[in-house]
């Protein structure tokens, strides 16, 4: 097979498989995951206000102690209907204050990212079991957060409904933003590299039929 021909052969599986790559990945990343602006102080330390979250939308029942999620529950504060917090105790989950820490099932919960070391906030305590089905909230931040503590009579022991939660936080925001962009980039420069192939494969066959010798018969 002549090289011009090889190469614009290899330019059309290049080009589409690139740009097929790079759309792919470009429409999967922006299904799959998403961002926020933080708009309170109640995830500090662990995110300030203005602070952008990315996540990755997920269902409830996926979740576990600790995970910080966005949940939609128009009707619960009179500024927003979504609402980011930590998942501190799920369903069947005993969750207590004595004041000076939070208990799980009767131990003491290790909160490596409460601001100031202080998981008690204002020292309120309380004692409930979580519904089924149902999650209990706290912000990082339990002096300035508004959370579950303050629904503690609501029927649910201030809990959530599971459904209510949408995404994920990604706490290493900085890898997902990596491999996503890493993924798109590499798929455009296969597009690329197949344009590439077939401008050379144009190049060198013009190039042959010019220089193709011409036979005069007498």
């Amino acid at each position: 097979m002549r090289p011009g021909r090889r190469l614009r052969i290899t330019a059309l599986v290049l080009m589409p498989l690139g740009m097929l790559l790079a759309i792919g990945t470009w429409l999967f990343a922006d299904f799959a995951f998403g961002g926020h602006s933080v708009e309170s102080d109640g995830m500090r330390p662990t995110y300030e206000q203005g602070d952008i979250a990315f996540t990755k939308k997920i269902h409830g029942s996926e979740l576990h102690r600790g995970d910080a999620v966005f949940y939609h529950l128009p009707g619960r504060y009179a500024d927003t209907d979504t609402v980011f917090q930590r998942v501190i105790g799920l369903g069947g989950d005993r969750v207590s204050c004595d004041g000076k820490q939070v208990l799980l099932n009767g131990k003491p919960l290790k909160e490596p990212y409460v601001a100031g070391g202080n998981p008690a906030g204002s020292g309120t305590t309380y004692d409930v079991v979580v519904p089924e089905g149902r999650l209990f909230m706290m912000g990082d931040n339990r002096v300035a957060s508004n959370d579950s503590r303050s629904f503690l009579t609501d029927g649910h022991s201030g809990a959530i409904p599971v459904n209510t939660v949408r995404e994920l936080a990604f706490e290493d925001a900085d890898g997902v933003l990596l491999t996503v962009l890493s993924v798109v980039i590499g798929g455009v420069l296969v597009a690329l590299t197949g344009i590439g192939c077939g401008l050379a494969g144009h190049l060198i066959q013009r190039r042959a039929v010019r220089t193709r010798p011409v036979h005069v018969t007498v």
